[in-house]
C-alpha cells in the first residue's frame, strides 16, 4: 500500500544528505510542508538550504518536548531522520558524542513519535531512519555485496552508533507498532557536502595545492552513489516501502578510493586547461603552475579498524521500489566537480570558519 506524505519533518536537514534531500522533496512534491530539525553543529549550514521554502528549527534531537511539540504543531505524518555524527575519523577521537547523538537522539525521537503518533493522535505515520552500509563490516574482494540480512559487524565506533541506532528502530516497530522503514544506503557524494569526506577535502586541497593524505595503500574499495539517487530511493522506501523492512541502497559502482583519487586529480588538470580564470582563483594549484594534481598525493598510516571493501545489493529495493541509480560515476562526478567550482563562496566560509560566526549571530537554538 502506498503513502502519501503530507507534512515532513527532517531532522539533519541543514547537513549534506538533508540538505539534498530536502531540496529534492520541495521539486517532486511543491506542495509539501517540511520543518527542518537541525541543532547546527559543525556540519549544518543553513546556506545549504538556500531557496528552499522549509522553515528551520534549530534545535537538539534529544530535547524529545520540543520534537513531540512540532510534530503536533504542525500536523507532522512523517519523520525523515538524518541527523547524525557520521565521520569516521571523528568516531575514532571522540566516540562518546557519536554514541548521545546517534543512539540517544534516535531514542528521543521515537519516544517522541510514539507519544504523538500512537498514544495521541493515531494518524496515519512514517518514521524513516537513514543508516549506512557500515553496520555490516567489511567484505572480501569476492564476497557478495552487503544486502538486507547481512548480519551487523560494525567495526568503528561511528558504524556500532548506527548499527544500535538500526536495532533501536526496529524494536520500537516490533514493540510498540510504530510505522519505521529504515534503508543503509553507500558512500555518498554530490553537492553541499562538508569538507572533511574524500571527494570535497581533497578537490579542496588541489586547488590550494596541499597534499592529498591517502590511507594505506588507498585500496579501500567503496560503492559510490550520488546523493540525489540516494534522494530518489528514500522517497521510494517513503512512498512505497514496506512498514518494518529495511532496503539498502547504493549506487553499483565499486571504485577503490585510489581510482577516485585519480579520477579527482585528473579532472582537475582538464578543467585547468579548458579555463585559464581558474589559475588566477586558485594559484596554488599544481595545475596553474603546469603540473599535474597526482604530485599532490601523499600515502599515510591507514587509520585503525579500517574497513577494506563496501558494496551494496540493490535488488530488493530495485525489485519492491522500483529503485535504480541514475548517475554513473564519470557524468555525476563531472556535475560535482562543476558545483564545487561554482560554489566557491559556500566552502570558502566553511574552511575560513566565517559561516560559523554568521550561524551563531544569526541562529538561536529553541528547546
Amino acid at each position: 500500500m502506498s503513502f502519501d506524505p503530507k507534512a515532513l519533518l527532517v531532522t539533519g536537514g541543514a547537513g549534506f544528505i538533508g540538505a539534498n534531500f530536502v531540496h529534492h522533496w520541495e521539486r517532486a512534491w511543491p506542495e509539501a510542508r517540511i520543518i527542518v530539525l537541525d541543532s547546527l553543529t559543525y556540519a549544518g549550514n543553513p546556506q545549504s538550504l538556500a531557496g528552499s521554502r522549509a522553515e528551520l528549527v534549530v534545535g537538539d534531537i534529544r530535547d524529545q518536548a520540543l520534537v513531540e511539540m512540532l510534530l503536533r504543531e504542525h500536523e507532522i505524518d512523517t519523520l525523515v531522520h538524518f541527523a547524525a555524527e557520521s565521520h569516521v575519523d571523528r568516531s575514532i577521537h571522540g566516540p562518546a558524542a557519536f554514541v548521545d547523538t546517534n543512539i540517544l537522539g534516535t531514542m528521543s525521537l521515537l519516544a517522541a513519535a510514539r507519544a504523538v503518533w500512537l498514544a495521541g493522535s493515531g494518524t496515519a505515520h512514517r518514521f524513516h531512519h537513514v543508516s549506512t552500509d557500515e553496520v555490516f563490516g567489511t567484505l572480501g574482494p569476492n564476497d557478495p555485496p552487503f544486502r538486507e540480512t547481512t548480519p551487523y559487524a560494525p567495526n568503528s565506533p561511528y558504524a556500532a552508533s548506527k548499527a544500535g541506532s538500526d536495532h533501536l528502530v526496529r524494536a520500537w516497530h516490533h514493540t510498540y507498532g510504530l510505522e519505521v522503514t529504515t534503508s543503509n544506503c553507500s558512500n555518498n557524494y554530490g553537492p553541499y557536502q562538508f569538507p572533511e569526506k574524500l571527494i570535497p577535502l581533497f578537490l579542496i586541497n588541489a586547488l590550494h595545492g596541499r597534499a592529498l593524505p591517502i590511507y594505506g595503500d588507498g585500496q579501500q574499495v567503496r560503492d559510490w552513489l550520488h546523493v540525489e539517487d540516494h534522494c530518489r530511493g528514500i522517497e521510494a522506501v517513503l512512498r512505497r516501502g514496506r512498514t518494518g523492512e529495511t532496503y539498502c541502497i547504493g549506487g553499483g559502482v565499486e571504485l577503490p578510493n585510489l581510482r577516485v583519487i585519480d579520477t579527482l586529480c585528473a579532472a582537475v588538470d582538464t578543467a585547468f586547461a579548458g579555463d585559464p580564470g581558474l589559475a588566477a582563483r586558485f594559484p596554488e594549484a599544481p595545475a596553474a603552475q603546469g603540473r599535474p594534481s597526482d604530485s599532490l598525493k601523499t600515502f599515510v598510516a591507514d587509520r585503525p579498524g579500517h574497513d577494506r571493501r563496501y558494496a551494496i545489493d540493490c535488488s530488493r529495493a530495485r525489485a519492491e521500489l522500483g529503485y535504480a541509480p541514475v548517475h554513473d560515476f564519470t557524468t555525476g562526478f563531472a556535475d560535482t566537480l562543476a558545483w564545487y567550482l561554482a560554489q566557491e563562496q559556500w566552502w570558502r566560509a566553511i574552511m575560513d570558519g566565517s559561516y560559523r560566526a554568521w550561524v551563531e549571530a544569526n541562529y538561536a537554538r529553541r528547546g
